[in-house]
């Protein structure tokens, strides 16, 4: 019986060459309806595929997919990924899907109750065409996915994950395993929101020899492997790479999780690579002085000059930085990650704000803006639009929205339609409240015009360019948060929008989204 982690090893150069020919060793002979033996497989047991329900794809690479799927016979959730035989022989993979493997192996056979942090694998097998990787599955997705919903980590957050990667890192290496392609895709999360380390495809098992020097150095010239804005100068120029490389790639990831990007963008990867050797890259304003600190200490050019490159044994000079002052490494795994929260920059000179007519802002939005509760309906009686049945307030509502004093409304439509540049971005409706705001993806600004409208619809376009770019999507939840006088969020199911109003009106446009909100959902109104 085989215990549940250990997989039969794969040969680095066995080949597939027709359906006898292997590159997993096959397990006992499949029953020919294993889902009708449900309890005649323990957990130990080696499983197939008809073993598990296959469930949703929940991510795919260049020659594989991932399903969420679940073990007949013990209920247990697994990512599977799958690889196709025939596509992994055309596209020279052999030795990648042989090195992820080895390395997974190695890795279980080595668990560090204090790291915990990797992605296990607990069977491996094959069917006629396809390869099998059931590993764990990891419910909170991607770290990259998080990090794109909420823009940026605030400094608890990015420095609460940072140390479990420098943890998960020196268990790594410890091991003489470098990962290679470190990035916030394979960092997935799991149910308690710790981090899980995956996709080794492209990792490396150092020798006896090799892992002798102090970087960890690979004594040959290397082709490259990893991802772009991720991958370290040396690997670029094909010098020797080893430990310190991921730390490079961990600099990349703190740059990230603080600012919302990557430090080192550009339209192709070949702009990108010449600005890693030449360590051009920016930090915008606000950047968190600490974390700023430890990404210039890691992003060095030199491998061997990286903030714990000189460390035999763990990263106690990265443990020291002055960003986990008084965090105990050791124990990340038993600690409740502190919530996700996007980092507020400090915002000096700050105003006090009163109300001024923004443009676009008349009577008529005036009164649906700042007075709402009160419209006439076609007898001229008042009516308030949060009593009564909702569907037949909102119907009023939107009625008397055109119907009181109509023809002022339509004299303003069409003055809006003849001045006003932005009308053909707003699909015929009547402009509310308008003006320029930063709207940020992390750290780094846009500016778009924001134009809230009848609809109700919350359109941005680049004045630039004067295209449309978007609108952000209204629903019964869709609610405003102010930050200061200058910054604000707009929370939605799906997004936190992080938006900045350069003249102080923040509050101002909160109120306006607000009151709005009112107009058109008045039952859900907190």
């Amino acid at each position: 019986m085989e215990k549940e982690g250990s997989v039969s090893k794969l040969a680095p150069d066995q080949q597939i060459n027709g359906n006898n020919s292997r590159i997993i060793a096959d397990g006992p002979t499949m029953p020919k309806s294993p889902r009708a033996e449900k309890s005649s497989k323990g957990v130990g047991e080696k499983r197939s595929d008809l073993d598990f329900i296959f469930g949703k794809l929940i991510g795919e690479g260049s020659f594989s997919s991932v399903y969420l799927a679940k073990d007949i016979h013990t209920n247990q959730e697994y990512a599977v990924k799958v690889c196709e035989k025939q596509l992994i022989i055309r596209e020279k993979k052999v030795q990648q899907i042989t090195r992820e493997r080895d390395v997974m192996n190695l890795l279980n056979s080595n668990q560090n109750p204090k790291a915990p942090f990797f992605v296990k694998l607990s069977y491996a097998f094959q069917g006629e065409h396809k390869l099998y990787f059931v590993m764990t599955y990891c419910k909170n997705g991607e770290l990259l996915n998080l990090i794109q919903r909420v823009g940026n980590f605030d400094r608890e957050c990015a420095r609460f994950y940072t140390a479990e990667l420098v943890r998960a890192l020196e268990h790594l290496h410890s091991l003489n395993i470098i990962h290679r392609d470190l990035k916030p895709e394979n960092i997935l999360l799991d149910e308690c929101m710790h981090i899980k380390i995956t996709d080794f495809g492209c990792a490396k098992i150092l020798t006896e020899g090799e892992a002798e020097s102090v970087d960890g150095g690979i004594g040959r010239k290397g082709s490259f492997v990893g991802t772009a804005q991720y991958v370290s100068p040396e690997m670029l120029e094909s010098k020797t790479c080893g430990r310190a490389s991921d730390l490079w790639a961990l600099g990349c990831i703190v740059y990230q999780m603080v600012s919302g990007l990557p430090p080192f963008r550009s339209k192709s990867e070949y702009y990108i690579f010449q600005k890693i050797l030449k360590l051009h890259y920016e930090f915008p304003d606000g950047f968190c002085e600490e974390a700023k600190d430890l990404v210039q200490k890691l992003l060095v050019v030199e491998a061997d000059q990286r903030l714990g490159a000189q460390d035999r044994e763990g990263y106690p000079s990265i443990r020291n930085h002055p960003l986990f002052a008084g965090l105990d490494f050791d124990s990340l795994h038993e600690m409740t990650p502190p919530k996700i929260e996007p980092f507020m920059p400090h915002v000096g000179n700050e105003v006090e704000w009163e109300f001024k007519n923004q443009p676009g802002l008349g009577p008529i939005e005036m009164k649906l803006i700042l007075g709402l509760d009160d419209f006439k309906d076609e007898e001229g009686k008042t009516k308030n639009c949060k009593t009564g049945d909702n569907e037949a307030s909102k119907k009023t509502v939107k009625r008397n929205i055109a119907d009181v004093s109509q023809e002022e409304y339509i004299l303003r439509l069409a003055a809006q339609e003849r001045g006003n540049k932005w009308h053909k971005f707003v699909e015929g409706n009547l402009i509310l409240k308008q003006g320029l705001m930063d709207k940020r993806k992390g750290l780094f600004p846009r500016r778009r015009m924001f134009l809230l409208t009848t609809g109700p619809h919350l359109y941005y376009a680049d004045p630039v360019n004067m295209v449309l770019k978007g609108q952000i999507p209204w629903c019964p939840s869709i609610w405003p948060e102010a930050k200061n006088f200058k910054t604000f969020f707009v929370h939605t199911p799906n997004r936190t929008y992080y938006l900045e109003e350069p003249e102080g009106y923040a509050l101002k446009w909160c109120e306006a989204i607000k009151e709005v909100k009112k107009f058109y959902y008045p039952e859900r109104t907190t």
